[in-house]
């Protein structure tokens, strides 16, 4: 009988017995334990199990209720997920007028560097649509220069027409406002051009070369409320050559970063490598090991 496979990822407070009482009620059921990565994290226990459902005894509905069941009884958060049913995640990008960002995540769309889809791009200005355009992407744009809360709502209507899973924000240039923040938690992602928490806000390249310093970089991270202080995924620097890099040189460094540092956030996100606890990204090995093993 050919398998099926499903993924079983269980989160929560570090508690002894965790693993054998999953492991003990899955075999009680006649499910098969494939494979299996945990670790504990700020005090967070974190597993992901491969698992074959092919022998399983009872419903799918009554595996999975009595999975999320034995969850509330240890304050674990449990979710199931059939591998071979598994949709791709859906994307949507968010731009102003700088191309780079947006560039390179089309290039790894477009190489199938990622386990999602590319829905839509959205923005403010109309400059990248022949981008978009040429990769075969729905483009639309309403400007946000004169009336911010329509250019908002327009965005939030057009994210609800789309569902995106994720929110990517490729040199947006806007401040994202708190009930768009509040719809899309922990599922949209911005690109600053430092290393956060320095230089927060507008023009970091430049104060960077103002102040002197001889490393800078870039910031991928998850968008809250607060302004660039939200939990951050990667980074990465450059040094800048102080006395000989101008503020152009040093944002044309930037730049260079900026779109595979957000490229390989959108890539671990969709790869379901992050994990947002305390307001703090740790990374989970597990579920993308899991997801390649089961190809």
């Amino acid at each position: 009988m050919p398998q099926v496979k499903a993924v079983v990822s269980v989160v929560g407070k570090d508690q002894k017995a965790v693993v054998a009482k999953f492991a003990t009620h899955l075999a009680e059921l006649g499910v098969n334990i494939l494979d299996i990565e945990q670790q504990v994290t700020r005090g967070r226990f974190i597993m992901d199990m491969l698992v074959d459902l092919a022998d399983v005894s009872v419903s799918l509905d009554e595996l999975i209720t009595g999975l999320l069941d034995l969850g509330k009884q240890i304050d674990m958060e449990v979710r199931i997920a059939l591998h071979d049913q598994g949709k791709p995640k859906r994307v949507a990008v968010l731009v102003s007028k700088e191309a780079h960002c947006l560039e390179r995540i089309i290039e790894d769309f477009q190489a199938k560097r990622y386990r999602g889809e590319l829905v839509c791009v959205l923005g403010n200005h109309p400059d990248l649509e022949p981008i978009a355009k040429a990769a075969g992407l729905p483009f639309a744009h309403l400007t946000a220069k004169d009336n911010k809360p329509a250019h908002f709502k327009w965005m939030m209507e057009q994210l609800a027409q789309y569902k995106p899973d994720l929110v990517v924000l490729a040199r947006y240039m806007q401040i994202v406002p708190p009930e768009l923040v509040k719809a899309y938690r922990h599922k949209i992602i911005n690109i600053h051009p430092s290393l956060l928490p320095y230089f927060p806000g507008a023009k970091p390249y430049h104060q960077a070369w103002e102040k002197g310093v001889r490393v800078t970089g870039c910031t991928a991270h998850f968008v809250t409320e607060e302004l660039d202080e939200g939990p951050i995924v990667l980074q990465d620097v450059f040094h800048i050559e102080v006395g000989k890099d101008t503020a152009i040189d040093v944002r044309a460094k930037g730049q260079q970063l900026e779109g595979r540092v957000l490229s390989d956030a959108v890539k671990m996100y969709l790869d379901e490598k992050l994990l947002v606890v305390d307001d703090k990204v740790v990374f989970r090995p597990g579920l993308s090991t899991l997801l390649d093993h089961a190809e």
